[in-house]
């Protein structure tokens, strides 16, 4: 009797908890966005499947010793899986359309305006009975507002590891619903004839001109923000391989096997984080509500200023543009394109949208530079 009395103590159903159970329903739903909906699948698939292994009671899968452990404390912890996605986003990137209009930046600098706004309105947020941010935990919440998840997880690693499952899964859950989120705001802040404006032919770019962009910008972030020098440095590495031209076998594994290999770590690790005690409180609801206001605010602020560099611009800008300063590569882009066809089917804006598209991937960077310098 004894014998199986501890046989039934070993068993999953005898030990399952009502929060635990949540979570994996959590991480099921994780599952149903990315298979059923193709909701980022790439990271919301090993994010909900690690979420699900580490709320089943006594495999220890997150306990010290246990797998998801160590893939969070090599990866995450100390921020390699964070730059190592961000040198093969590097690899990835085409800098051309923002190097032959180089006031794109502009827009991608205004489409970070939503991670500051957020970073006070998680501090007011105290004010509310239930809510405890420091300023590093509000800190990591706004830079939900860059839609870059990379950069996500690298802040929260670093200034609120308690609270990065809630962070990442917002930050990639708000990146999937670009295309839901953003065209209201696009249309409410827009008229028709700005959406129908045509903007001219972008300048073909040198190879000249391409390699010595990373160089540049890495330059100058050394020399202003050297907080943010390891984002932007794997960043330009990943870009400087790209273009160079003569590490092609780097450059694609960069793409392809390292970023991929990464990817499957990094969203486990991620995952680990879901445990039921960390992520079923009222933060998690602060920090759901302040990642939406965090990326509605950076689309708006991106739409305005395009808006504003129109009306003094020499050339016509379509304000549209601006929303894909959010640094949802190349989904805003793609989204600024589909409006804009919307309003005009022979206006295509995907090359000039993806100018502040890739400003902005290079805008969150530095805006979590300065966040780890003032706050880290």
């Amino acid at each position: 009797m004894e014998a199986l009395l501890n046989l039934w103590h070993a068993t999953g159903i005898a030990n399952f908890t009502f929060p635990a159970l949540i979570m994996i329903a959590v991480g099921c739903l994780l599952l149903y966005l990315a298979i059923a909906r193709n909701f980022e699948p790439l990271l919301l698939l090993p994010i909900g499947f690690g979420a699900i292994l580490t709320n089943i009671p006594l495999a220890g899968l997150s306990d010290p010793g246990g797998l998801l452990y160590y893939v969070y404390h090599i990866g995450i912890d100390t921020g390699v899986f964070p730059l190592l996605i961000f040198m093969g986003v590097g690899a990835l990137t085409d800098f051309s359309a923002l190097i032959a209009n180089p006031r794109m930046l502009l827009l991608g600098a205004a489409a970070q305006f939503g991670i500051f706004a957020t970073l006070f309105g998680a501090i007011l947020l105290n004010y509310v009975p239930g809510f405890e941010f420091t300023l590093q935990d509000a800190s990591a919440i706004a830079i939900i507002g860059g839609a870059d998840g990379p950069t996500a997880i690298f802040l929260a690693s670093k200034l609120a590891p308690d609270l990065l499952g809630a962070i990442a899964v917002a930050a990639y859950s708000y990146m999937a619903l670009v295309p839901i989120i953003q065209p209201p705001i696009m249309r409410a802040l827009t008229t028709p004839e700005e959406r129908q404006i045509k903007m001219p032919q972008l300048r073909t770019v040198s190879k000249k001109e391409k390699i010595i962009f990373p160089l540049m910008v890495l330059s100058l972030t050394i020399l202003f923000l050297p907080a943010a020098t390891p984002l932007v440095g794997m960043f330009c590495l990943g870009n400087l391989m790209r273009e160079s031209g003569v590490v092609d076998r780097l450059s694609n594994s960069a793409q392809n096997e390292i970023i991929n290999i990464t990817t499957i770590f990094l969203g486990l690790a991620v995952g680990s984080k879901l445990a039921a005690d960390k992520f079923l409180t009222i933060e998690t609801i602060g920090i759901l509500v302040l990642g939406a206001l965090a990326f509605s605010i950076g689309t708006a602020s991106g739409v305005f200023m395009a808006k504003g560099m129109n009306k003094f611009s020499k050339s016509p800008i379509n304000p549209l543009i601006g929303a894909a300063g959010v640094s949802a590569v190349p989904m805003a882009a793609r989204v600024v394109n589909k409006v804009g066809l919307e309003n005009n089917p022979h206006n295509f804006l995907l090359m000039h949208a993806m100018g502040p598209n890739v400003a902005g991937v290079l805008g969150s960077a530095v805006a979590a530079g300065i966040l780890l310098a003032l706050v880290g």
